[in-house]
């Protein structure tokens, strides 16, 4: 592999990159957070369809019955005459009759049929309750369990009748176990009672008859009479009516019931109350127009009688039995005019509707008038010249002909009536009775289910991305480069057991008894970058410090001074946390040991205090026994001093500092030490926690050489990050067959390769830089 380093090339270190757009949506990058979070999806998701499927098992059937309605013409009208039957609207009015099935008056008759005001259930457990009375589970009979339902217990009430106070109260029925029960009262008064026979108080309004019981001892059932107002509602709600088409006169009704009979049972009680209700206003019409009949038939026989009466007076008085023929024909032809203009006028009031006077059919009808009227004056005229008895003689007997022709015609109206009330059937006609399907309609387990599953899943989801978007970590080493940090190394995650964790004594070294591992060669890189970075520095002592705890600053100084000492450089490593130091659980001290804080305050010198390491040429200095102001004591000139002597004898000094953001520590540190770099935990340490750091050490004089990303795990990393490569890689160190040393990469970490190269490339371009000015 061959290149050029541009020595002019600008270089970034110190300044800030602006960091991306937010805003902008990375598929990639968030595919990659939720495949990160994918334990908390499935975890989501396996509880979403557990709630699902509990909720499912757990809720009530409903079950749904249907029948078929038709409208018809109202047949009950074609009994009356022609010209009244055409004026009349015949046609099925739906949307009225769809209001008059869903009123009051029909539901309510409906409920009464069927006693749908009364209402009697088991006392089920809570949640499960409802599946315990549908499945086998096994539930101990004792206590209060004894009261819940399980299955195939049945009740069946006959017979309620409450008081209006106790109208919406409860009764607690509680089984006997051998045909009897006991029902708590609302009063708190307890009676004893049979299946099969009527418990009654007299004295106020109660009684109940229980038809049939099939429950053990201590079962207990809840029965209530409910309000009427409560009761329609209800089944208004349940009940569902929609023509089948449109102007078909077909009316679909559906009805949702807790079990297939009872909603079948339901709707065939709505379906009939209706068509009674139907056949009752065809049969009221009929009894309105009988009764007005029948009331002016005794005044029309009375107008007869007296017709009759005076017509045989007058022929009494004149002496008069018979009239002449040519009398007889005359009045003959003048009654047929009178009525034939009865008739006209009957369809000049139909006409006028239709047509205009200047129609052709109009003019006619009123030529017709005109004729007929003529004639009818001719034949007026004629017997205004007969003698005064004949004269007086036909008016007497027209009148009689009237009053006849109006007595029989009402007589046979009274009948056509009385036969019409007695055939009426209504105009409505069911045509398929109320069938109900044993297949619930409700709930749909496998719908609900699946919706439960993607709930779910889209919950975690939330819970993924909600939880990134507030807890804004460090992904990646291109986060610590935007904020101006050169990486010197991306260290992979390691074992437990080369972790130090709160009440281990001794902590493994990762690059003495894993030196193949992945992060012990980014440890040997940071070895090499660290070189690169302290060409310039007056001494060669650096601190490596983090933001806050937890970071892996300390696993980072012990084995970066370990792969140093395999380098055969003297390494010379300090546990500066003289409050929470924990080094020397890697180097097997005692706590409290004399140290630094002895050597700093000047009562143990250097040699005494500092401790040999596993590998030769490897030394350690503890922080010794904790002091109570360990600021004080490293603002003291014996500090100084003290990295000065150890740059005489050691290669490397490595000062391992408490966190930034904790103590004020690390700045003095920094400030008399040779360099500083940052360890950043992967996936832990705070994006805020960061900056927070840099400003706190720039502002305080401290200048940053570099950072590592520590704790680096390729399973939560970005598997496609904002530059469009991955950071997860794999990288073996291994004896190849020859015997040479040799490494392969997975085709996955050629992206970190370029990270590492990068930065190693800007650390040694700024320090030729450095070189050639002081030259």
């Amino acid at each position: 592999m061959t290149g050029r380093l541009n020595l002019g090339a600008p270089l970034n270190e110190g300044r800030q990159l602006p960091l991306e757009d937010d805003d902008e949506i990375n598929l990639g990058a968030l595919l990659a957070q939720l495949w990160g979070g994918r334990y908390i999806i499935a975890f989501c998701l396996v509880l979403g369809g557990a709630i699902g499927l509990l909720y499912a098992l757990t809720t009530p059937p409903v079950y749904q019955a249907n029948a078929l309605l038709q409208l018809e013409e109202r047949s009950g009208r074609l009994a009356l005459p022609d010209a009244m039957t055409d004026l009349l609207d015949n046609s099925p009015q739906t949307a009225t009759e769809i209001e008059i099935l869903r009123s009051r008056m029909v539901l309510g008759r409906a409920a009464s049929a069927i006693n749908l005001d009364w209402s009697i259930s088991p006392r089920l457990a809570p949640i499960i309750g409802d599946a315990l009375t549908r499945y086998s589970f096994p539930l101990p009979e004792f206590g209060s369990l004894k009261a819940y339902a399980r299955k195939g217990e049945t009740i069946r009430m006959d017979l309620l009748q409450v008081p209006p106070d106790w109208v919406g109260a409860s009764l607690v029925i509680t089984s006997g176990g051998d045909g009897s029960y006991q029902v708590a009262l609302p009063d708190g008064e307890t009676l004893q009672g049979q299946v099969g026979t009527t418990l009654q108080r007299a004295d106020l309004g109660f009684a109940i008859r229980i038809g049939d019981l099939v429950a053990p001892a201590g079962r207990e059932f809840v029965a209530r009479q409910r309000d009427e107002q409560a009761t329609i509602g209800a089944l208004r709600d349940d009940l569902s009516v929609a023509e089948q088409g449109r102007g078909t006169g077909i009316l679909r009704l559906t009805l949702n019931g807790p079990s297939p009979d009872v909603a079948q049972r339901w709707l065939d009680a709505v379906a009939q109350a209706y068509l009674d209700q139907n056949i009752a206003r065809s049969m009221a019409e009929a009894d309105s127009s009988l009764e007005f009949v029948e009331g002016q038939i005794p005044a029309a026989e009375r107008a007869v009688r007296d017709a009759e009466q005076a017509l045989n007076d007058f022929q009494t008085q004149q002496q008069a039995i018979d009239i002449q023929i040519e009398t007889e024909s005359l009045i003959t032809q003048i009654s047929a005019l009178e009525e034939d203009l009865r008739r006209l006028d009957a369809q000049e009031a139909e006409i006028k509707e239709q047509f205009t006077p200047n129609h052709p059919t109009y003019r006619r009808l009123l030529e017709n008038r005109a004729r007929l009227e003529a004639r009818l004056e001719e034949l007026r005229a004629e017997s205004s010249e007969l003698p005064e008895t004949q004269r007086e003689l036909i008016n007497l007997n027209r009148e009689l002909e009237l009053a006849q022709s109006v007595y029989v015609k009402l007589l046979n109206r009274a009948q056509e009536l009385r036969v019409l009330r007695a055939s009426s059937i209504g105009n409505v006609r069911i045509v398929d009775r109320a069938e109900a399907s044993p297949v619930p309609i409700a709930p749909q387990k496998s719908l609900i289910v699946m919706l439960a599953l993607i709930l779910g899943g889209l919950a975690g989801a939330g819970i993924v991305v909600l939880r990134n978007m507030l807890r804004r970590t460090v992904p990646g080493p291109e986060v610590l480069e935007r904020l101006g940090m050169p990486v010197f190394a991306t260290v992979n995650i390691v074992e437990e057991a080369f972790q130090t964790h709160r009440g281990t004594e001794i902590t493994r070294f990762a690059a003495i008894d894993s030196p193949t591992h992945l992060a012990v060669e980014a440890l040997r890189s940071l070895r090499t970058s660290l070189h690169f970075g302290m060409l310039d520095s007056p001494t060669r002592s650096v601190v490596i410090t983090s933001p806050a705890p937890g970071a892996g600053k300390s696993f980072t100084a012990a084995n970066l001074a370990v792969v140093s000492a395999q380098a055969h450089q003297r390494v010379c490593i300090i546990d500066a946390d003289m409050r929470r130091g924990t080094l020397r659980r890697y180097f097997g001290t005692r706590k409290g040991q004399p140290g630094l804080a002895e050597v700093l305050a000047g009562d143990v010198s250097i040699e005494d205090a500092i401790v040999p390491g596993p590998l030769d040429g490897l030394f350690f200095l503890p922080p010794g026994q904790l002091p109570p102001n360990p600021s004080e004591l490293l603002m003291r000139d014996t500090l100084r001093e003290l990295l000065a002597s150890l740059d005489t004898v050691y290669d490397l000094t490595i000062v391992d500092a408490p966190p930034v953001l904790a103590v004020t520590d690390p700045v003095i540190l920094g400030r008399a030490a040779g360099t500083t770099m940052v360890v950043v935990r992967h996936d832990v340490s705070l994006v805020g926690e960061v900056e927070a750091l840099q400003k706190t050490l720039r502002d305080n004089g401290v200048r940053i050489a570099g950072s590592v990303l520590n704790g680096f795990d390729p399973r939560k990393a970005s598997r496609y990050g904002r530059n469009g490569y991955t950071y997860g890689y794999r990288y073996e160190y291994q004896s190849s067959d020859d015997g040479a040393d040799g490494g392969h990469f997975g085709n996955r970490g050629s992206a970190a390769l370029r990270h590492h190269y990068r930065s190693l490339l800007e650390v040694a371009k700024s320090r030729l830089q450095g070189l050639t000015r002081k030259r």
